[in-house]
């Protein structure tokens, strides 16, 4: 951890990252270990090697393709929902995340873009859905896409398959990520992103990032009331106290994140 960060590293680059069952649960642990630390305010995930993430690891799935972590099939809540695997628990989770998409990033991999909040990526960086060319249907990553992307984009990539990829420019210019930074000041430029975050009142920004969350599936007077709850359950902390005074004192603010 580095200055109330948490920096999360898929580390199998032999394997460009892919996401094995073992990979899943230690994923997950620091997920859970990370938004229970009182001293993380801030996740950050990147990766080791010229590939971010290629989805599933095709050697450790079963004949019968059931496995999707060490537990049995189907003895867990989470296995009847739609499948997460690796992704952040961004539903349910207060704290922020940034990601930084430093090579390929594909099929499950995508996942990472659609649920982080903020998403910055290598010059090198490319983008595809390869799961129709393996016979398999691109489920909740291109689901996802199709609430960033224009439709007939979210319809073309999955569609196209493995026969096509999309650059990090062309990916900043629909919006699908924020920045694209050259490969070598990549992890820089996300401590740098999340130093800036974290300068502002932890408290404050879990309840901007809950409200706009929360709100994208609500009618809009409905996400207005629930943004509001947030600002008054906030408005009762010590950081919200504290937040006029450095302006008047002419310094830092010193956030207690209470």
């Amino acid at each position: 951890m580095d200055a109330h960060t948490a920096t999360i590293t898929l580390n199998r680059p032999d394997a460009l990252n892919a996401r094995s069952p073992h990979m899943i649960t230690e994923l997950r642990a620091a997920y859970a270990a990370a938004e229970d630390d009182d001293q993380v305010w801030l996740l950050l995930v990147t990766a080791n090697g010229r590939a971010f993430c290629t989805g599933a690891d095709v050697k450790e799935i079963p004949g019968d393709g059931k496995v999707v972590n060490e537990r049995p099939y189907l003895s867990t809540y989470d296995q009847w929902e739609a499948p997460q695997e690796g992704t952040p628990p961004f539903r349910t989770m207060a704290k922020p995340v940034i990601v930084a998409i430093n090579g390929i990033c594909c099929g499950a991999g995508l996942d990472w873009v659609t649920t982080g909040d903020i998403v910055i990526a290598s010059s090198t960086a490319t983008f595809f859905d390869p799961h129709v060319s393996i016979g398999l249907v691109a489920g909740r990553e291109v689901v996802r896409l199709a609430r960033v992307l224009p439709r007939s984009v979210a319809l073309r990539m999955p569609l196209m398959g493995k026969h096509e990829r999309m650059g990090a420019e062309r990916a900043l210019q629909l919006g699908m990520i924020s920045e694209v930074v050259e490969p070598d000041r990549l992890l820089d430029r996300a401590h740098e992103i999340a130093a800036i975050v974290n300068s502002n009142a932890p408290l404050a920004v879990r309840g901007t990032r809950l409200a706009i969350l929360k709100g994208l599936d609500l009618p809009l007077h409905e996400a207005e009331m629930l943004a509001e709850s947030f600002r008054e359950r906030v408005t009762r902390t010590e950081d919200a106290l504290e937040g006029p005074r450095p302006f008047v004192d002419k310094r830092a603010p010193e956030w207690q994140c209470r």
